[in-house]
């Protein structure tokens, strides 16, 4: 009967579908799209080696009611591979078409952050390092990789893209962002969703849902701790940290969001109606799903040993607040949402609202062909996962993120014709270096690894790991043990030994997954108090400048760290924050100057924890100066080196004056002066001279990384509209003010290395 149903109808629009199959719905029934299982999974639908459990599911599911999400299939049985994936989603999905009574097909969900977190992935950079390529369209092509890949595994939604605004280094969530400023990671945030979504038919089964997180604010805990409150105006909430999720949802569709742990002015995101109702449905449009974070809706109440925010006296009534405030499915286990029926049976909430919220992801299951065509082809899976030429599209990405941040008598690229041994030190440098929400990719290479690898025979090649910098370090070990003073300091005596045999160090240090990683509980955090390199690793950089050899360092870290120390010992540094699966050759090629480093960072490296906040787009009363310190960063935000020069030409505008809805252009001539080809990201800065409620001394809003030849100069325009000079004037009117604006054009956020044009807005 249900096969001839008008929802059965593929010829029929979506809306008239959903409606119809909302009509046939039972209460039970829609409760049951609005929950998920994860781990529950494994008691429910799939035995112990990751086989789906035919009469496990047969007897949890007898009721006939379905299921609405079943979340990352590919930690079945421990982790399972991409073809083993693709069969158990589709037995998975056959039980739950065949054996509902309205055959509602259920949604895969998985995490890629950076590739999926799965077994065979594909693993390119954190997207901290993507923040540092600022190049939208590598982005898009990543993504757009990715998605083709875990949509082959039979997955349909990505808990993917991170589009906070990292704004405290002290916060171990760092490396999911792309960075701290609000354009650059609206411009990535809007190309990660179009590289997941395509043009969103999904006709060609390539790509998938793209889930926007953390909605909202997250990035800027009190005290730097994950999930705490986060204290800001309205005014900064809309300019700052709701800018790149509106951009992601009005210009790339993001079909889905994910709500935040912390609370904004007092009230948690899963339960704040202003946030979830009024300004993401009703002021942007926003017509997709909101999904939790996990377990997040019972925190509304108390998560057991972790805190609650006791907006509700039990789970019950976090789930009665959750779904007045508009969140569609409880991620990951049925919790709170499996008291939706008891809740709507006894008159406290109007079934109207599940219609609303079930309706919404109906329409997607709908848009996806899931009731035409739900399943997938593993050979397919194994053929595209992992593939040969997505391993060399990781790869670009790890060139693209590395960044020079110095490079005294230009010792670096290492000619080899000049070396006889080279020393690789450090506590990365034979690590796999993936950062958290990583897989087990097919291929990984250590920075010793790609060394030896380069060199072949040509360049001995010797090694110590010179200290730790914690005792196994896996983002997955909760527990942080840290190394013992003694026995490091012996090991360092032993690398100095190795390292006398070389004529030139490089050291590979920095942090580790554990160092810097989200806090979900309280035994595994990953918040810090300081920014220093833990350990004895200023102790090993200090015995290895002590040698007068040249020394070459590359910084591993998933977020800023304060190398006050390093930047005044050794001559070379590289930030590479978490490069991925290619972190070997990548780093070889840079090294030896196959490649040509271009990376910008995409967020500010403070001098200590104490120079906390230290974002470049500060008020002007807001960096006045210390006492006995400096008040400039270490090393500012869009700042990177290369191995050849660039010459800026004088910045001209196309129009000097505009009115308030007329656009302009700024346009300057880059020269690449120097030797050999290299990238450079030309950055516009703007700041509003004088305005109704005080503005940041410099925005970033507008940049375009190209490619230049030695002698080659390319003209690079870039848009000046008026979104680019709006703001949220005294009324909280969001409007351009006229008077004067500072159009500041360079390759830093640095006032040295920017130069400046006037443009005036007429009334």
């Amino acid at each position: 009967m249900k096969n001839k149903a008008l929802y059965m109808n593929p010829n029929l629009p979506t809306t008239e579908r959903v409606a119809d199959l909302l009509s046939r719905m039972t209460l039970e029934e829609k409760v049951a799209q609005m929950v998920c299982v994860w781990q529950d999974k494994n008691r429910t639908l799939v035995d112990e080696r990751g086989n789906f459990d035919f009469e496990k599911a047969k007897a949890h599911y007898k009721d006939g009611y379905g299921l609405g999400q079943v979340g990352r299939l590919s930690d079945a049985g421990g982790g399972i591979n991409a073809g083993k994936q693709a069969e158990l989603a589709n037995a998975i999905q056959k039980f739950f078409v065949e054996n509902s009574r309205l055959g509602i097909p259920v949604i895969f969900h998985e995490e890629c952050l950076h590739g999926q977190a799965a077994v065979d992935g594909t693993n390119f950079p954190q997207p901290i390092g993507l923040g540092a390529t600022f190049d939208p369209e590598l982005v898009r092509r990543l993504y757009e990789m990715t998605a083709a890949e875990v949509r082959a595994r039979g997955v349909h939604q990505a808990l993917t893209p991170v589009v906070d605004v990292a704004r405290d280094p002290r916060w171990g969530r760092v490396e999911e962002t792309f960075g701290e400023d609000p354009y650059l990671v609206a411009r990535l945030g809007v190309a990660a969703v179009q590289g997941f979504q395509g043009d969103g038919t999904f006709k060609d089964k390539r790509s998938l849902i793209a889930t926007l997180k953390h909605f909202a604010a997250h990035g800027q805990p009190e005290s730097g701790t994950n999930c705490a409150p986060v204290n800001v105006s309205e005014r900064v909430l809309r300019e700052v940290f709701l800018y790149p999720f509106k951009e992601a949802i009005q210009k790339g569709k993001a079909m889905s969001v994910m709500a935040s742990y912390n609370e904004i002015d007092g009230v948690p995101s899963h339960g704040s109606r202003w946030l979830l109702r009024k300004v993401l449905r009703e002021e942007w449009g926003f017509k997709g799903f909101v999904v939790s974070d996990y377990y997040a809706i019972r925190e509304l109440h108390e998560r057991p040993e972790l805190f609650g925010h006791h907006l509700a006296k039990d789970e019950k009534e976090a789930a009665l607040l959750a779904a007045r405030a508009g969140v569609n499915i409880e991620l990951p286990e049925p919790d709170c949402y499996k008291h939706l029926l008891e809740l709507v049976q006894a008159g406290r909430l109007e079934e109207s609202v599940l219609d609303e919220l079930v309706a919404a992801m109906l329409v997607y299951k709908f848009k996806l062909r899931l009731f035409e065509d739900p399943y997938v082809d593993p050979a397919t899976a194994e053929r595209i996962v992992g593939s040969s030429s997505n391993r060399r599209l990781a790869l670009q990405a790890a060139r693209e993120t590395i960044t020079l941040l110095k490079n005294d008598n230009g010792i670096a690229p290492l000619d080899l014709k000049k070396i006889k041994t080279l020393a690789v030190i450090g506590p990365n440098a034979d690590r796999e270096l993936l950062g958290g929400y990583s897989g087990k990719p097919k291929h990984v290479s250590t920075v010793l690894q790609g060394i030896r690898e380069r060199v072949g025979n040509t360049v001995k090649v010797v090694y110590h790991e010179g200290c730790k910098i914690t005792i196994g370090g896996s983002w997955h070990q909760d527990e942080v043990l840290v190394s013992d003073a003694e026995e490091d300091r012996k090991s360092i005596a032993a690398a100095v030994q190795v390292a006398e045999q070389a004529e030139v160090i490089v050291l590979a240090i920095g942090g580790n997954e554990q160092t810097s990683r989200e806090a979900w509980a309280l035994n595994h955090l990953g918040d810090r108090a300081d920014l220093e390199m833990v350990g004895r690793q200023d102790e090993l950089v200090n015995a290895m400048a002590a040698l007068g050899k040249p020394v070459i360092v590359f910084l591993f870290n998933g977020r800023p760290l304060s190398v006050r120390n390093l930047v005044e010992k050794v001559p070379v540094i590289f930030e590479c924050w978490y490069l991925g699966q290619e972190t070997g050759q990548a780093v070889a090629e840079v090294l030896f100057g196959d490649e040509n480093p271009g990376g910008k960072l995409p967020i500010t490296i403070p001098r200590s924890a104490g120079h906390i906040p230290a974002y470049y787009n500060y008020k002007p009363s807001a960096r006045r100066g210390y006492l006995f310190e400096s008040v400039a960063p270490l090393y500012a935000f869009g700042f990177g080196l290369s191995y050849t020069h660039f010459r800026f030409g004088k910045p001209r505008l196309e129009k000097t004056v505009v009115r308030p809805k007329e656009a302009t252009r700024v346009l300057v001539e880059l020269t690449n002066s120097g030797r050999v080809t290299g990238d450079e990201v030309v950055q516009m800065y703007i700041r509003d001279k004088v305005s109704s409620a005080t503005r940041p001394v410099k925005e970033l809003k507008g940049f375009q990384r190209l490619t230049l030849a030695p002698g080659e100069t390319k003209t690079v325009a870039l848009d000046i509209t008026p979104e680019h000079l709006a703001f949220y004037d005294i009324d909280m009117n969001y409007v351009v003010e006229p008077g004067e604006f500072e159009i500041m054009v360079g390759n830093s956020s640095r006032d040295e290395d920017l130069q400046k044009v006037l443009l005036t807005v007429e009334k």
